[in-house]
């Protein structure tokens, strides 16, 4: 169990195309004391990976300019998003 500090400053990027599903996952972290930001596409999503540096990363598969795949392959060929944990 995390203590209520570290999530506090753990930042988390939900990656999702569906504005309501986004919403609702985000929702839910922010109230569990997460920093929450959203992105609706692949390339804003790889945009906001390295501007804002998150802990971890909710990736959708179906984005509609990138796929999740291609995201995720090329946010492990980037240096500064390379260790950043996705789901």
């Amino acid at each position: 169990m995390m203590s209520s500090e570290r999530k506090m400053n753990s930042r988390i990027l939900v990656v999702d195309d569906e504005a309501d599903i986004a919403a609702l996952v985000a929702y839910n972290l922010a109230r569990e004391g997460y920093r929450v930001s959203t992105a609706r596409s692949g390339s804003e999503a790889l945009v906001a990976a390295v501007e804002e540096t998150p802990d971890l990363i909710i990736l959708d598969l179906m984005l509609p300019d990138l796929s999740g795949f291609e995201v995720l392959q090329e946010l492990r060929k980037r240096s500064e998003t390379r260790d950043v944990g996705v789901i």
